[in-house]
């Protein structure tokens, strides 16, 4: 089990449930527009949000978002260490920082010592695209041997200054490379790891690869926190992870959707009934399994361990609960029926 820590209010690592991350994309200096934002991320169920700070007018706004946001607030450092000091002493939860890429040990040291002294936890930020000159000279490319390395550096200059209040990811854009390099660092460390699969893609093959990397280390047992990074509204990101979890088998919590892939039985657009019933169930969440089938062979039998479901014929269909036919209704009022069924579970 990993060591815990703590990100304002909420524990990460030992054994506390894994925490839904995402991030801003908008200029962070728009206080309005980032918090307003970060209130649709929490709505999703995000728990955790990081904001860039690329300059001090953004630095400074942390502060005032700190304040609003209702989830905690991660501030995302790159080059400039001044940056990291004015967003801690603002208020940010937690920093993310390359050690490596920030300066001199001096500059190191005092984020170190800020962060240690307001207790707000740094993630060293490993990424296979911005390994340091000397690692990848050693092994020649980037490969998970090679960012495992470059983690425990970057730990040891923490270490060095009596600081080890620390998470770690090791993220690539590779799915096999990502995923080795965090089954390497849970053997050789217990710190929290914050896991994720990098410049994962556009919703489609960015939540594929994150599904296969995020959901393989989950069910591995690896992993305190995740991101799914998609070139999309933040909050697929966040839609996507829940659905990453549930699928892994860790949170039980909210809906699942489960739905037959069709045949030449099928006599009813399964399809849109599918896409309908999952768009809708975003707005309930009780921990339950709906079922969408698409004719009586794979209805009320094949889905009897659903809560409940719809099963499609020839313009109606078969409402059911626990294997049980309810009743038939008309094929344009299955989804309402099969609703107004979910709401008295």
């Amino acid at each position: 089990m990993t060591k815990q820590i703590r990100v304002g209010s909420v524990p990460m690592g030992g054994g506390a449930p894994i925490t839904i991350q995402s991030m801003t994309n908008t200029p962070t200096q728009d206080i309005c527009a980032t918090l307003e934002q970060i209130k649709r991320l929490a709505a999703a169920g995000c728990e955790i949000v990081r904001v860039a700070v690329p300059d001090m007018e953004a630095a400074r706004a942390v502060g005032k978002i700190k304040e609003r946001s209702p989830i905690p607030v991660v501030v995302d450092i790159h080059f400039d260490y001044k940056l990291a000091l004015e967003a801690i002493a603002a208020g940010a939860d937690k920093v993310r920082i390359n050690p490596g890429n920030i300066g001199g040990e001096d500059r190191v040291k005092a984020v170190a010592e800020a962060c240690r002294q307001r207790e707000v936890p740094i993630r060293i930020g490993v990424n296979g695209g911005s390994l340091e000159k000397s690692v990848l000279a050693k092994y020649g490319k980037v490969c998970p041997e090679a960012m495992v390395e470059s983690a425990f550096a970057h730990i040891r200059l923490l270490n060095k200054f009596d600081f080890d209040n620390i998470c770690v990811s090791l993220k690539s854009s590779s799915v096999p490379i990502t995923m080795r390099a965090y089954q390497l660092m849970a053997e050789q460390s217990d710190y929290p790891l914050h896991i994720g699969v990098t410049e994962a893609g556009t919703v489609k093959m960015g939540t594929l690869k994150s599904a296969v990397g995020i959901g393989g280390l989950l069910a591995l047992g690896i992993g305190d926190t995740m991101r799914v990074s998609l070139s999309a509204d933040p909050v697929e990101e966040v839609y996507a992870a829940r659905d990453i979890l549930k699928a892994a088998g860790v949170r039980q919590e909210g809906p699942e959707l489960v739905s037959c892939p069709t045949c030449g039985r099928t006599r009813i657009d399964l399809i849109a009934l599918a896409n309908e019933v999952e768009e809708r169930l975003k707005s309930v969440d009780k921990p339950i399994t709906v079922a969408v089938m698409g004719c009586a062979v794979n209805g009320p039998g094949e889905a009897a361990a659903a809560d409940c479901g719809i099963a499609g014929g020839i313009g109606e269909g078969l409402l059911f609960q626990k294997g049980e036919i309810i009743k038939k209704v008309s094929q344009d009022r299955l989804v309402d029926e099969l609703f107004q069924l979910i709401e008295v579970l």
